[in-house]
């Protein structure tokens, strides 16, 4: 990094690629049950990005933000901010939300803020709540090595956590868990929305596919929230399906979505929408 790529030779970025045919395989049944109990219908988001232009090659980050947001509207995927630094990379993702808003005021996006102290977390969530329906604090993200250096971030404890829960006004979500103290957070803090994710293998954290963790989890964890949310190395819609067979409400899908907008625009997203969707 920076680049699309993981820390330690992409070893969990590989892991959560491979994770949702291991399930798969572990249990041969597993999408046959899921759909035999009810109709297929996907709840998929984009992920949050930013980074564009140190990460994926875009000139700046607003041309980003207002492109992929408005080709994910237009394709039926709900919406996901993320926060970065400078400041320009979370305020353009809400300015794109608020020009999205002007042709469908009932358009509204998930927010996940980085872990600064609270104090400035609270000044982004002032930012935030005119187009959130949701926003969270993404806990792993003091350990992205591409921020190390640049600001101070840090690792929340429940207390810090429950303040900002109680401060804003929409659903709370914990991004970011994927390890035991994180199950042992959730059970604290016992967020709206518990967010499943390893940051596609971009943090320095335990060995593991995110797909095997909500798995061995799941039923731990929706004790202590309302709903869970999952990403990582979600490429089909079988990979959806096994997501929500294991639990999740809702998948996020991030690096597909990024690469079909560098290949097609719009048109690239709205075709992978479909293949997600498609058994």
């Amino acid at each position: 990094m920076p680049g699309m790529g993981g820390v330690h030779n992409n070893e969990n970025f590989t892991l959560n690629c491979q994770g949702w045919a291991t399930c798969r395989e572990n249990d041969p049944a597993l999408i046959s049950r899921f759909l035999d109990s009810s109709a297929f219908e996907p709840k998929i988001r984009l992920a949050p990005m930013t980074g564009a232009v140190e990460n994926i090659g875009f000139e700046d980050e607003q041309s980003f933000y207002y492109t992929i947001l408005f080709s994910a509207h237009k394709a039926g995927f709900g919406l996901c901010v993320g926060d970065g630094t400078p400041d320009i990379k979370l305020q353009s993702g809400i300015g794109a939300v608020q020009w999205i808003q002007k042709q469908d005021n009932s358009a509204k996006t998930a927010v996940f803020i980085k872990p600064y102290d609270n104090e400035r977390i609270f000044e982004r969530i002032t930012w935030a709540e005119p187009v959130a329906e949701a926003i969270g604090v993404d806990i792993d993200s003091y350990n992205i090595v591409t921020m190390r250096n640049l600001v101070s971030l840090e690792k929340k404890t429940a207390a810090q956590l429950l303040e900002i829960k109680k401060y804003i006004h929409v659903p709370f979500v914990i991004k970011g868990v994927f390890t035991e103290e994180d199950i042992a957070l959730v059970s604290e803090v016992r967020p709206d929305i518990v967010y499943i994710s390893n940051h596609g293998g971009r943090v320095e954290t335990r060995t593991g596919s995110t797909a095997a963790f909500l798995q061995t989890y799941a039923r731990e964890l929706r004790n202590n929230c309302g709903a869970l949310w999952v990403d990582g190395g979600i490429r089909t819609a079988q990979d959806v399906a096994t997501a929500m067979a294991l639990g999740a409400e809702e998948v996020a899908v991030g690096r597909p979505l990024a690469t079909a907008l560098c290949k097609g625009g719009t048109e690239a997203i709205c075709a992978c929408a479909e293949s997600l969707r498609t058994l």
